[in-house]
């Protein structure tokens, strides 16, 4: 399972309140991202601060200064780089439901992991982990990011699984694709309903 905006709320609705709260029009965030990334492909051929930050290649006071160097205010001022990420991700809830069907699944026998992109290690409400994960790979503690393969069998090592015995649930498409191509089950998770009948059917086990 992925962290943010699985086993949480929404990534676009956590996004959209830091916006509205800094007064950032997120469509030149996303023109920030647009330009890190490059094409398709080109990611690895260029200098990305969110794939060095979610690696943990360098560290977050100098993301948020890169970051908010790109930014602007509504109104054109610069926003305040000092805590930008906590501010960004304030918003995020969690999802309790779905965190029950992870709970459920254990209890079942399943083994279970979570596997996040971080965007800075140290912010995760880990109260309760123990309790929800087998185990728990988190980017930028591994040097290794999603969609990237070798995280992926990383965290299939770790569990004792072979991949073609793995279900994996994320809300973005291309990290869904980045465990498709090693071998991993994909579901992309739209909604509640929808994630809980897919793993109900791949595993043959209620968990509502």
């Amino acid at each position: 399972m992925d962290w943010g905006g699985v086993l949480t709320t929404p990534l676009e609705s956590t996004m959209s309140a830091w916006a509205d709260a800094d007064d950032v029009d997120l469509d030149d965030f996303g023109q920030v991202m647009r330009e890190w990334f490059g094409e398709p492909g080109e990611e690895l051929a260029r200098r990305n601060p969110v794939i060095a930050l979610e690696r943990g290649e360098i560290e977050v006071p100098h993301f948020e200064a890169e970051l908010a160097a790109r930014l602007r205010t509504r109104d054109g001022h610069r926003v305040p780089a000092k805590g930008l990420l906590k501010r960004m991700f304030e918003g995020f809830q969690h999802a309790p439901d779905m965190q029950k069907v992870v709970r459920r699944a254990r209890k079942a026998g399943i083994k279970t992991a979570l596997l996040s992109n971080s965007w800075g290690t140290s912010d995760y409400p880990r109260d309760g982990w123990d309790d929800l994960f087998d185990v728990v790979v988190i980017s930028g503690e591994v040097g290794m990011r999603k969609p990237e393969p070798e995280i992926f069998h990383y965290t299939l090592d770790l569990l004792g699984v072979e991949p073609a015995e793995a279900v994996f649930v994320d809300d973005l498409p291309f990290n869904i694709q980045g465990a498709v191509d090693v071998g991993i089950v994909g579901v992309l998770h739209t909604s509640y309903d929808e994630t809980v009948a897919e793993l109900e059917a791949r595993f043959g086990t209620p968990l509502r």
